[in-house]
């Protein structure tokens, strides 16, 4: 892969890099020259990411993006080692499906801690940099479904729904201050965010079993993340179906919704019985 102009030399901090879209965006963004640092709870997965990636430009770090002040550490020692923070990519997150009865309020909680606060804490971190800067991109990974209805995994849906409204807002303020914000909404990508999700009250098995399609490639989703990025797009949806349905909201919304509906009493066929 040839290097790119708008990612050579730079330096990006990457979240839930330890595997899926995380992995694949700090393996794309290695081979067009840039500098990065690699955060994952799962050190394991990390020191695999680091055993297949050239030596001399990544950097893995165990960090769990729910502590802040782990979090602001890696960010600042980036800073210290770089002397510039060009990228910032909030993508850790985890997947939920069940329906609402069954989720407790530990369910709701850890998506809000994980998929809100962990965005909120990567921002923190890297806000007074990138102010002292005058420059800079915020790219946190949202989804599909933060785009459109998602019933029968609301919180996971809420939470994303949140990192929309959240990079959309935050733009329009950062842009004052010559920083960039997007929100990525990939759709449904091959990564293991599935097999790791949470899933109460559902059989796991037969719905993994029912997914029809095998989705876009993680490294297919970081291209079309990274072009998002280079043409600055405020929001990034990755697919065509989510492309569409995301169009089909906007334009008529109850079309919309009644395929949301759709979606959720196929899950619910996958609800444990007993």
């Amino acid at each position: 892969m040839k290097t790119d102009r708008n990612f050579r030399g730079r330096t990006a901090w990457v979240t839930g890099a330890g595997s899926g879209i995380g992995a694949a965006l700090v393996t794309t963004l290695l081979a067009r020259g840039t500098n990065v640092v690699a955060v994952d709870r799962d050190a394991d997965r990390l020191t695999e990411l680091q055993e297949h990636s050239p030596a001399g430009r990544l950097h893995c770090e165990t960090v769990d993006v729910t502590d802040a002040e782990a979090v602001a550490d890696s960010v600042d020692g980036l800073v210290r080692r770089h002397g510039r923070l060009d990228y910032v990519f909030n993508n850790a997150g985890i997947g939920q499906a069940g329906a609402v009865s069954d989720l407790s309020l530990s369910d709701w909680r850890r998506c809000i801690d994980v998929n809100i606060g962990g965005v909120i804490n990567g921002i923190h971190a890297a806000w007074p940099h990138l102010v002292a800067q005058g420059r800079g991109h915020i790219v946190n990974t949202a989804s599909g479904a933060g785009l459109v209805p998602r019933p029968g995994m609301v919180p996971y849906s809420m939470s994303k729904w949140a990192v929309v409204g959240l990079s959309i807002s935050l733009r329009e303020e950062a842009a004052a201050l010559g920083i960039r914000v997007s929100a990525a909404c990939p759709g449904h990508i091959q990564t293991r965010i599935l097999d790791d999700a949470d899933m109460p009250g559902l059989d796991r098995e037969s719905l993994l079993s029912s997914i029809p399609g095998t989705g876009i490639a993680a490294e297919d989703c970081a291209r079309i993340m990274l072009r998002g990025v280079r043409a600055n797009r405020a929001v990034i949806p990755v697919g065509g179906l989510i492309n569409a349905e995301w169009r089909l909201y906007r334009l008529a919304p109850p079309v919309g919704a009644a395929l949301g509906r759709v979606r959720n009493r196929m899950m619910l066929r996958h609800r444990r019985r007993g």
